[in-house]
Order: C-alpha cells, then structure tokens, then sequence
C-alpha cells in the first residue's frame, strides 16, 4: 500500500529546505517582504490600488502560493502518486487529483502558516542570511550531490 512513496524525493531534505526557502522568499511572503510591509508607513505599491485592483494584487500573490506549493509537491512529494485503497477503475482516477489538490493545499497551508508566526526579517538580517547561509550551504550541496551522482555511476575514482 505504501509503494507510492518511492516516487518521493523527500530523501532530497536539503534540496527540498532551500527550495522551500527561496519560495516563500520569492511569493514575498513574511519574513521576506521588507518591501511591501503592511506595518510600514506606506504600503508599497498598494497605496495606489483599492477595490477591485487591489483583489487581483491580493488574488495574484495566493496564486503565486498556489504554484510554489504545486511545483513543491511535484518535485518532492511525488505529485499525484498516492493510495487508491482497492477502488475499481471507474471510480479510483479521482484519487490523483484528490491527492495532488490534498499534497498541495497542505504547502499553501504552511505558507499562510508561516506568515502567521514568523515575525519580519530587517533587511541586514535578510541579506546575511540569503548571502552567508542560503547561497553557500546551495553551493555545498550541489558538490555534494554532484559527487554522490557521479559515484554512484562511474565507482570510486581510486577503487
């Protein structure tokens, strides 16, 4: 029953955190949205928009969610691959989509999730953390799994 978990690269931890990182980071969700903060002065480019304009705004960044979280699941939770407990074949090509929309909601879950309880980053803190952890510890594991794949294929180079 448990077999559709080969298809998850969960195992992929360190691939999966900085990914996850640099969405939230890239939806310009909290902690990472110094320059459209609500508490700041002024708002931003919403400050210009209300009504009707500002919904697309506020619509736009939740699909934006909605994407980050759908090419999360995909790449590392195995996308549409779950139980179909038995079910006859006329009913069980609802379990994909049911898996897929139940993967991915969860993610936007943690999105809004995360905005709730992480406070904002100032901006020296952001820097610091995007140019001193983020991008080597990237860096690092891109070696790291590039020798892991080419031992994998061609054996120990001394062996």
């Amino acid at each position: 029953m448990l077999g559709f978990l080969g298809v998850w690269n969960v195992v992929l931890i360190p691939s999966f955190l900085i990914f996850f990182i640099a969405g939230v980071a890239e939806t310009n969700r909290p902690p990472f949205d110094l320059v459209e903060a609500e508490s700041e002065i002024v708002g931003g480019y919403h400050t210009e928009y209300s009504g009707f304009r500002f919904a697309l705004f506020f619509l736009a960044e939740y699909i934006n969610m909605f994407n980050i979280s759908a090419i999360t699941v995909t790449v590392f939770f195995g996308g549409w691959a779950g139980p179909t407990f038995g079910t006859p074949a006329a009913i069980s090509w609802i379990f994909p989509i049911v898996w897929f929309l139940a993967k991915t909601f969860f993610f936007v879950f943690v999105f809004i999730w995360i905005r709730a309880s992480l406070p904002r980053m100032r901006y020296d803190q952001l820097m610091s953390f995007g140019w001193k952890r983020l991008i080597p510890v990237s860096l690092a594991w891109i070696v790291l799994a590039t020798l892991a794949v080419g031992i994998r294929r061609f054996g120990l180079p001394w062996a």
